[in-house]
């Protein structure tokens, strides 16, 4: 092989370490979700979706209601829709605005979501 050949080869290997520690490895944010007043005890938090979800994992009590506020700040086609495989929803998310989704998590565990292609990932922890 060339040198140029190996230069190319090295590279190639880098992006594919970089797409995998970008989507798989990279820091998780965690957010709590916090509890409402009231008597409906909803657990209520905001998610920033900006080329992924800001925060990736959310941590809640179990036994009630959660509310994710999905707060779109971008036009990319990839985060238009919202995926809950486990709850069976899919929600589009309008660019430029907050859609609420709402879950009640059966037992503790994790519940994924992700984008409507799957690039996307995020996590419901309950604990």
């Amino acid at each position: 092989m060339s040198g140029t050949e190996w230069l190319v080869l090295l590279g190639g290997i880098a992006a594919i370490a970089w797409v995998n520690w970008y989507f798989f490895l990279s820091g998780r944010a965690t957010a709590t979700a916090a509890a409402r007043g009231g008597a409906d005890g909803v657990q209520e938090v905001t998610v920033v979706v900006q080329g992924g979800y800001e925060p990736r994992e959310v941590r809640v009590r179990p036994g009630g209601p959660v509310r994710i506020v999905f707060d779109r700040r971008e036009t990319s086609g990839c985060t238009e829709d919202v995926v809950f495989p486990d709850f069976g929803i899919r929600r589009f998310l309008p660019p430029e605005r907050k859609t609420v989704v709402e879950i009640t998590p059966p037992a503790p565990g994790s519940y994924e979501f992700t984008c409507g292609m799957g690039m996307f990932r995020g996590k419901v922890i309950v604990e």
